[in-house]
């Protein structure tokens, strides 16, 4: 049922409570107090960091060892690298780390799943993810995930694939039920690269259940297209996807479940592949007025109401489904990442928050979706990053977790230094960590991003990759609560 005016009128009066207080950057960065308790966020207009009354850990140390720079207190552990650490059947840890989520263990320990982002014709990969036998979807492929076992204290790791024969796997969800739902960022089919089957798919995995990864099969259902995320509405049963394009920019997706339909291991993977319905959404303003592309937003605590409209061709057979919609249909988002659940909907990151320009800057905002009011609100909002290659700035934003010690962590994939940083619901922003591994040259530096952003069961061990040159990495240290309430 479409969403009314009125509704949102009368929707937007609730969820709106400090919305009409959410002036400049400066204002809330400068005047916390003032705002609501559940108050949108932004970083400072410049992007940076800004430190009031104890807020975050301090400031970074740089590490010796030239990887990771951490405040003073914190330590951090190699859990798995490409090239070195092994497999369990003695293939290397395979590269490109991505998406991570993290399960219980037995006896303490920590299930990691973890994407590998490998995209492209497999040989032009050293260190692809093995094809192990009854876990291979396209033998033409390189990526897929592997789970990771930590032990209690960490003294003892073991790796294994969870499936194999998958391409650019780049974020995905952990489910309710303890499953890892991994998802392909392509939209290639069979005869490309390589392939001998069309991708661009969603997959579940078991960390628990191996024999349960066996001959893996596509979730089409979810549609066919750049996936970037996907998380559970653990209420309601949707299922809530970003897709990260561009050319035009992507879309942000709600797939409903047939009637009668009960979540749980291994069910989604056993629909038809046309069940349930798979739709886009639409936006439009307190005046009725329709919302082309998230980056006309430009004040935190903007509100949108959203509509779904149904997709016509889910498996794209013809024509990508972002493109299967005319001009004034769907709203767009260039680079829809990361998703988390949290307070009861959806934290969605926009990696780029302005409006298209020649050398666009590499900025981000961070959304949230209510599904109970179907309201659209803008919570964090990066400034434009005046010098990338200067530390102390924050852009980029890509994966993204709730912390259980308050706000949000982000992982960034922007210009020049790459960061974990805490966002909170009253406009304040704090380095966790830097990346010190330089992968180019002087002449020619590149910065590889920050991945799969999450924290251990306990929540006393923050999981982060570094994609490239992939490596798994566990920061411990003095946790303590940040601000009051949700997370945004």
């Amino acid at each position: 049922m479409p969403l009314t005016r009125r509704d949102f009128a009368k929707r937007t009066a609730i969820t709106g409570a400090g919305v009409a207080l959410a002036g400049t950057v400066d204002v809330l960065a400068t005047a916390p107090g003032a705002l609501a308790a559940d108050a949108p966020a932004t970083a400072a207009a410049a992007g940076a960091s800004r430190h009031h009354g104890g807020l975050g850990y301090g400031e970074l140390v740089p590490d010796p060892k030239g990887i990771l720079a951490l405040p003073k207190g914190f330590s951090y552990r190699v859990i798995t690298r490409t090239g070195v650490t092994k497999l369990e059947s003695g293939e290397s840890t395979p590269s490109n780390h991505d998406g991570t989520a993290t399960f219980e263990g037995l006896r303490g320990a920590t299930l990691l799943a973890t994407n590998h982002e490998l995209a492209g014709a497999r040989a032009d990969w050293p260190h692809p993810v093995p094809l192990t036998e009854g876990l291979v979807y396209d033998s033409g492929a390189a990526g897929g995930v592997t789970i990771v076992e930590v032990a209690k204290h960490g003294g003892h790791v073991v790796e294994w694939v969870g499936v194999a024969g998958t391409a650019t796997n780049c974020a995905g969800g952990r489910t309710p039920w303890g499953t890892w739902l991994t998802c392909e960022e392509t939209e290639d089919k069979a005869g490309k690269n390589g392939f001998l089957k069309d991708h661009g798919y969603v997959f579940e995995v078991d960390p628990y259940d191996r024999r349960a990864n066996r001959d893996p099969k596509p979730i089409k259902a979810l549609g066919r297209y750049a996936h970037e995320a996907v998380v559970v509405d653990p209420k309601r049963g949707h299922l809530f996807l970003t897709e990260d394009a561009s050319n035009p920019n992507g879309l942000f997706f709600r797939w409903t479940p047939p009637a009668g339909f009960h979540h749980g291991r291994g069910k989604l993977r056993a629909l038809p592949d046309s069940a349930g319905v798979l739709q886009a959404f639409k936006c439009f303003d307190s005046g009725g007025k329709f919302v082309d592309d998230l980056s006309r937003a430009t004040k935190i605590g903007t509100v949108y109401g959203v509509d779904w409209v149904d997709v016509p061709d889910r498996d794209a057979k013809a024509t990508s489904v972002r493109k299967q919609f005319a001009a004034g249909e769907v709203t767009r988002a260039r680079k829809l990442e990361g998703m988390w659940w949290g307070d009861g909907g959806v934290y969605v990151v926009s990696s780029y928050a302005r409006e298209e320009s020649p050398g666009a800057s590499h900025d981000g905002a961070v959304w949230f979706y209510d599904p109970k009011r179907r309201t659209l609100t803008l919570k964090v909002l990066l400034g434009v990053n005046p010098d990338p290659s200067a530390d102390g700035a924050f852009d980029g934003p890509d994966n993204i977790t709730v912390s259980p010690y308050g706000g949000l962590v982000i992982a960034e994939d922007g210009e020049g230094v790459q960061h974990l940083f805490g966002a909170l619901g009253d406009g304040r922003t704090y380095p966790i960590a830097r990346n010190e591994l330089n992968i180019g040259t002087a002449e020619e530096p590149e910065y590889s991003e920050f991945t799969g952003v999450t924290f251990s069961p306990d929540g006393k061990t923050l999981f982060a990759n570094i994609q490239d040159p992939g490596i798994m990495l566990a920061v411990t240290g003095p946790w303590r609560r940040q601000g009051h309430g949700g997370a945004c």
